[in-house]
């Protein structure tokens, strides 16, 4: 049976004037709308799709990869917002993903905010929605995980202890604040380590995959990336967000505060294509 809001292994049952009809099972024919149809594809064919609602609430197919399936955490960007209704979150899909007032919690949104969201099924609509109610959502066996083992983190909040996040798009952790010697931001994302997994299903993180020493900071980072270069890169407070994520593994708000640091400690100077060390005299 096709799983809603998952990847399926569906096989292509018929062909219509709108698409192909995939075996949906005790869901029956589900279309996979003509727009992602290839020249490979042919009827008996088993082929790899996402089905969801579309605007009608009729299951559709679609070879589109969303940012998160139904049973994952994301940090989607708010592109609408409806009276009574909620916010449509762009979750990579030609629909947007409902966030409902109900599953908003207390926090206040506007068009162009992010917000970390799990993505579910509602049980009585059977339709896929957010909720930034993160606690109401554990949908995972207990993680199996081994100490410094490499992960995928979302910075989502803070607690008195350290950072709050989301680990593979299906956990929650937390990172101590004794683990970074950064200022981490919602929405920040990073390959963190795992330290220990609690009782519970509880993960503590931390950024350093040996455990040994002091997290080195962003300004050391951007240092030893220019000693290494030859003493200039092509980055400055201009470069893109995703740029410097690459590069730094750092929020661009970050770089820009950390490049000021820099520059008022006469250890950065900027040029015409970025930055470079100031040469002692």
């Amino acid at each position: 049976m096709a799983e809603i809001g998952k990847f399926n292994e569906l096989r292509i049952a018929e062909e219509s004037e709108h698409g192909f009809y995939l075996d949906g099972g005790t869901h029956g024919t589900i279309l996979l709308p003509g727009a992602y149809i290839t020249p490979e594809m042919s009827i008996g064919d088993t082929i790899k799709v996402f089905i969801y609602n579309d605007s009608e609430d009729r299951l559709v197919a679609t070879t589109e990869t969303p940012f998160a399936q139904v049973g994952e955490y994301a940090y989607l960007e708010v592109v609408d917002a409806r009276p009574n209704l909620g916010f449509f979150l762009d979750w990579g899909l030609s629909k947007d993903l409902l966030l409902p007032y109900r599953e908003k919690g207390t926090i206040e949104l506007v068009k162009g905010d992010g917000v970390i969201v799990a993505v579910y099924l509602d049980e009585h609509t059977d339709r896929i929605v957010a909720s930034a109610r993160l606690h109401r959502h554990t949908f995972q066996e207990p993680p199996d995980y081994e100490p410094n083992d490499p992960v995928s983190v979302i910075i989502y909040g803070e607690s008195p202890l350290g950072y709050k996040a989301i680990i593979d798009a299906k956990y929650r952790g937390l990172l101590y604040y004794s683990e970074t010697s950064d200022k981490l931001e919602e929405g920040d994302r990073f390959t963190g380590y795992i330290k220990k997994v609690r009782s519970g299903g509880r993960i503590d993180l931390r950024r350093d995959p040996s455990g040994y020493g002091r997290v080195e900071s962003l300004t050391e980072k951007i240092l030893a990336g220019l000693q290494t270069a030859g003493g200039s890169l092509p980055f400055n407070d201009k470069s893109s967000p995703e740029s410097i994520r690459e590069k730094f593994d750092c929020s661009k708000k970050a770089f820009k505060q950390a490049l000021g640091g820099l520059y008022k400690q006469r250890k950065i100077q900027f040029n015409e294509t970025g930055i470079e060390i100031v040469k002692e005299s």
